[in-house]
């Protein structure tokens, strides 16, 4: 997927001035509007040309003493994902258990899946925000820490869809495909 943003954010302003941003699987890109030369009579026009800048791949390691990580080893030690919730309420894994079993057939409860899932999600951006994402970038589903967002971001798509907000769980699934994973990765995740 490509997607093209306005650079709106000064910062971004103040480093490459006016001009567009494109994210794509081979990493950011950024055309700059500078002056071009060579006018007829070799003078400078006021034409403007743009200038690709390559800056990399953007990708977003959630850090390894994230509270999924704490969440991990107290469901590793017997703790229920209920437990993990209310030890540790920042960790995006335990609301994704908490909505994928609300999601199963055995129970079958959107409406409470829903809620922890949109929970988890927003732990999740509140995490990646302070790690340094900036609503762009790959979020890899093979780094652990990560997992737990992905997993909540994929129970918040498939929660909506089953309460019929059809709209919240499109931008679900597109977020995940702009993370550069997809459903089937994130459920093999489970």
């Amino acid at each position: 997927t490509l997607m093209t943003i306005r650079l709106l954010c000064t910062d971004f302003r103040r480093t490459l001035g006016h001009g567009w941003v494109t994210l794509s699987p081979r990493g950011l890109f950024a055309a700059v509007r500078g002056p071009v030369g060579g006018g007829h009579n070799g003078a400078m026009t006021s034409h403007q040309r743009p200038e690709l800048i390559h800056f990399g791949t953007l990708e977003i390691f959630l850090p390894d003493d994230h509270p999924d990580t704490a969440a991990r080893a107290l469901l590793t030690g017997g703790a229920t994902a209920d437990d993990a919730a209310r030890q540790l309420p920042a960790s995006s894994l335990a609301w994704a258990l908490l909505a994928e079993h609300e999601l199963s057939a055995e129970v079958n409860n959107p409406v409470a899946a829903y809620a922890y899932a949109r929970t988890g999600y927003h732990r999740g951006l509140d995490s990646l925000r302070r790690a340094g994402w900036k609503g762009i970038g790959l979020i890899p589903a093979d780094h652990v820490p990560n997992q737990g967002f992905l997993r909540a971001l994929l129970a918040l798509a498939q929660a909506a869809d089953a309460i019929g907000e059809a709209d919240e769980a499109n931008r679900c699934q597109e977020f995940l495909g702009n993370s550069g994973t997809d459903e089937a990765e994130v459920a093999a995740l489970r």
